[in-house]
């Protein structure tokens, strides 16, 4: 499938303004990385060394992984981290978890342990701070665990901290709004793989034609249910969106999923941050 329908590398650049930002962080560059589903058939080699080279050209002062690194067993998560290793940032590499990484009863461990091997911290509920006090980062348990639960996390911090939220699912975005969340960076959707032009993306059409009928009929309609199940939010589909009065960032990902992407470029994302 990779080889065929992923299509061409896009690296996007976007500016965020972060409120309160400390003037010590002004200009920090943010990488993010997201959805590899790395089993053989989802994300060529290629793909994948061309993103960690684009990760690194743009000398990053932290990397973020936004989970989903395998697709179903979690045996090749040995052989990811392989590549991974060769990433290269400032002050470290962050990562949560997405639905995919927890299929099997073993695979949280299996991942987190294979991730840590490399120097990787992998958040799940944890805070880490490293800029130090004045921008942490905030690491929350996928969307679809039983451990999704933000407030013990979120209420660590004071109101009027500025943090960065790394979370797999962007849906988590509509139960964040309880807290200050200066930026979320979320995966998840794969930007909905095929756009159609002037009308958005195909997922998100689906859904709204299925939204208005009673959930039993759209259980029977195949792709109105794939669609509801992946995430209810299609409008934060993908870039730079207001949940509220906070900001969400939702990256495309590498990974690709049948029937392929059109208009929807696999991505890495370089987000710099800027005073507010």
């Amino acid at each position: 499938m990779h080889w065929i329908f992923s299509g061409s590398l896009c690296v996007e650049q976007v500016k965020v303004a972060i409120a309160n930002l400390p003037p010590g962080l002004q200009g920090t560059k943010i990488v993010q990385l997201s959805d590899l589903h790395y089993d053989g058939w989802r994300l060529s080699e290629k793909m994948l060394a061309q993103a960690i080279e684009a990760t690194n050209q743009a000398e990053p002062d932290v990397i973020v992984l936004t989970g989903d690194y395998v697709t179903d067993n979690p045996e090749p998560i040995n052989r990811l981290v392989k590549r991974l290793k060769y990433l290269q940032s400032r002050v470290g590499i962050y990562a949560v978890l997405g639905n995919h990484d927890l299929i099997y009863h073993y695979s949280k461990a299996r991942i987190i342990d294979a991730l840590t091997s490399i120097g990787i911290k992998v958040l799940w509920n944890e805070i880490a701070y490293p800029f130090g006090k004045g921008l942490p980062f905030v690491g929350l348990a996928d969307f679809f665990s039983s451990e999704f639960n933000p407030a013990p996390t979120m209420n660590q911090l004071a109101p009027d901290t500025p943090r960065i939220v790394l979370a797999h699912n962007p849906d988590s975005a509509q139960f964040l709004q309880l807290w200050r969340v200066d930026l979320q960076i979320s995966g998840h959707t794969h930007g909905g793989q095929i756009t159609i032009p002037g009308l958005g993306t195909a997922p998100k059409l689906l859904y709204m034609v299925g939204r208005p009928l009673p959930k039993w009929i759209r259980s029977r309609i195949p792709l109105v249910r794939v669609c509801s199940n992946i995430v209810e939010h299609w409008e934060w589909t993908r870039g730079i969106h207001r949940v509220g009065t906070n900001q969400l960032y939702v990256n495309r990902g590498l990974g690709t999923y049948a029937p392929g992407r059109f208009l929807c470029p696999p991505e890495v994302t370089v987000i710099t941050l800027v005073g507010n």
